[in-house]
């Protein structure tokens, strides 16, 4: 007798996949940052940060533009989807050339501004400004189809070129500044990062005929515009300003602290990227959203958690193997920053999720805490440990918001029933 034994295995999900891939993305992106840190050491890496620090508030505003497309995306219905894509096709790339256009016409005053070596890395990075965006598109498409394969595919193609290009021109070629190779290797990664691109961002068949109602499109552009604005804001006015008001080796070492904490922030936001789709799609057949968030809430509280307590445990270790001996200073306010990036990541989730509902008023309340985290700064920069508690003031305030914001809705909604 022949016994047949048949054995179930579990089918990796798209989401396993993507949570994986992800890991992987901000593990060499991550990487990028610490070999520019110890190759550049803390005073060159200042300027190098800057380049970093703009690249981050570049994925903001693409943000608008992913986050915009993934929710039509998951609205709209033929032909009237394939009109709303080449509309946000368009607007990217004017908004890429308008943006990339200031920062290659004022670069010489963003050099003077900010004390760098070179205006040449600001008019790179504004040629790559169009394409960033139009990839942001691109995703958003992908995402709103829930295709978390290819969208994962076009994260690893921007990190892998951006980060193999720039360590070969820096070790190879010594005739250029850092800054305008690193610039180069970004712009590139741009480039890379459109792949695979999706035929519908220039598709143009049976759109003519579709009507696409454009108030509620264009109203909740500008309200994703603005949340993101506040969120360049809270993540990226701190380098701006301790790069404006301390000396460049202290700067250097507050760009380093930076990228290590913000560990919390890009960890955390792979879920809320698995978040956003989901919740429009339960609204859109009128089941609850409130349990999908407070899953993904316990989820980043979590692992926010667990970076704190490690960087609390062994800081010195983290800035050794991160940086190198060069940036032990830091060591002491590493717990102290990513304890202000896990409050904020927290209180994000909040945010994000009654964007994506139509309920705009934490938008508000992100842009009035933005402001006074910049007030914070701009009164109280003696050292780099009151900029670290200023930040911690202010993101445990936003999340106390967020948070009451979100009970008061919860009883309002049971009080309608």
């Amino acid at each position: 007798m022949i016994t047949t034994i048949t054995i179930k295995t579990k089918q990796i999900s798209s989401e396993q996949i993507f949570m994986f891939t992800m890991f992987l993305v901000n593990a060499g992106n991550y990487l990028y940052n610490l070999l520019l840190g110890r190759f550049l050491g803390p005073k060159a890496f200042a300027d190098a940060a800057i380049l970093i620090t703009f690249l981050l508030v570049l994925s903001f505003v693409g943000m608008t533009f992913q986050i915009v497309t993934t929710k039509y995306s998951v609205l709209l219905e033929e032909p009237i989807k394939n009109k709303f894509i080449q509309l946000m096709t368009k607007v990217s790339i004017l908004a890429g050339i308008g943006i990339g256009s200031f920062f290659m016409f004022f670069s010489k005053d963003l050099q003077n501004v900010l004390h760098t070596e070179t205006q040449t890395m600001f008019q790179l990075f504004g040629i790559g400004i169009p394409f960033y965006f139009l990839m942001s598109v691109n995703r958003g498409i992908y995402q709103g189809a829930q295709n978390l394969k290819q969208l994962s595919v076009t994260y690893i193609t921007e990190m892998v070129a951006r980060l193999f290009l720039t360590v070969v021109l820096l070790y190879f070629t010594l005739q250029l500044p850092n800054t305008v190779l690193v610039a180069f290797g970004i712009v590139v990664s741009f480039i890379f990062g459109l792949f695979p691109l999706q035929k519908r961002v220039f598709q143009k068949k049976e759109a003519k005929r579709a009507v696409l109602e454009m108030k509620p499109i264009l109203t909740f552009f500008v309200l994703t515009a603005f949340y993101e604005l506040t969120q360049i804001i809270i993540n990226n006015s701190d380098v701006i300003l301790v790069k404006h008001f301390f000396n460049n080796t202290e700067a250097g070492y507050y760009a380093s602290l930076a990228l290590i904490g913000r560990v919390v922030y890009f960890v955390t936001w792979i879920f809320v990227m698995l978040l956003l789709p989901k919740v429009i799609q339960l609204q859109k057949e009128g089941k609850q959203t409130e349990p999908m968030l407070m899953k993904y809430v316990l989820f980043i509280s979590f692992f926010s958690s667990s970076i704190v307590l490690v960087t609390f445990i062994m800081p010195e270790l983290i800035v050794k193997i991160m940086f190198g001996n060069a940036y032990l200073a830091i060591a002491p306010l590493l717990w102290k920053y990513a304890l202000a990036t896990a409050v904020f990541a927290v209180a994000n989730v909040f945010a994000y999720y009654f964007l994506s509902i139509g309920n705009y008023v934490p938008v508000i309340v992100s842009a009035f805490l933005g402001i006074v985290q910049v007030g914070l700064l701009l009164f109280f920069h003696n050292s780099l440990h009151q900029v670290v508690y200023m930040q911690i003031i202010a993101m445990i305030f936003l999340l106390a918001l967020q948070i009451i914001y979100f009970i008061y809705q919860q009883k309002k909604r049971i009080r309608l029933q």
